[in-house]
């Protein structure tokens, strides 16, 4: 599964949201398998956005294709636009699905990792991290992703802000400590992003 994550500022709100409703469009294309997104909570203007596709051959056919058509509607409503695309390696709990509907709340965490550290980082994910979101009260699902040059993306649904931060608070140092992250990660950057319901295709 390919897993496309947009992250822009928004200068017209009511521009940008109208033209959001416009990709229920995907629903008719082979290989989508669905898209949710919101603001970011700590920047304001900051929208996120995070479509799944079967296989990136599916996600070329539909840019060559529907893409600007769809995205038209949106032209002049944002800026600094970054766009990455990212393979699923593993799931986060288990059977992950592109659904947003039982969350109200999406963490995103963009790693980039020494070469020589990216097989530790991916196993420390596997092994440390995934086990203790897992059984997180409030953790719906999640997903492993990596892109090319050593980058990865963590990206987990959760049912409630106050149960992140709970989450977050009890476990995150002791679990740095334990998956050696400092001597893996080069580059970590992240969000927590409040989804709008309207937005999910």
């Amino acid at each position: 599964m390919l897993v496309k994550w947009i992250r822009c500022t928004v200068v017209d709100r009511r521009g940008f949201e109208r033209g959001q409703r416009k990709w229920a469009g995907l629903l008719g294309e082979p290989g989508f398998r669905g898209q949710g997104g919101g603001w970011s909570r700590a920047r304001p203007g900051v929208a996120h956005t995070f479509s799944f596709w079967e296989s990136r051959a599916f996600y070329d056919s539909f840019m060559a294709r529907s893409h600007d058509r769809l995205a038209a509607s949106q032209s002049g409503t944002y800026k600094d636009m970054q766009v990455k695309l990212f393979d699923h390696r593993f799931d986060v709990k288990t059977g992950f699905e592109p659904r947003f509907t039982d969350a109200d709340l999406v963490r995103v965490a963009h790693c980039r990792v020494h070469e020589e550290r990216a097989e530790h980082f991916a196993l420390m994910q596997e092994k440390v991290w995934n086990p203790a979101m897992a059984g997180s009260p409030g953790m719906v699902r999640g997903l492993f992703g990596e892109a090319p040059g050593h980058e990865f993306v963590i990206l987990s649904m959760w049912q409630s802000a106050a149960e992140h931060g709970k989450y977050r608070v009890e476990r995150i140092e002791r679990l740095a400590l334990r998956a050696q992250i400092e001597a893996d990660v080069a580059a970590l950057a992240g969000d927590i992003v409040e989804l709008e319901p309207s937005w999910t295709v």
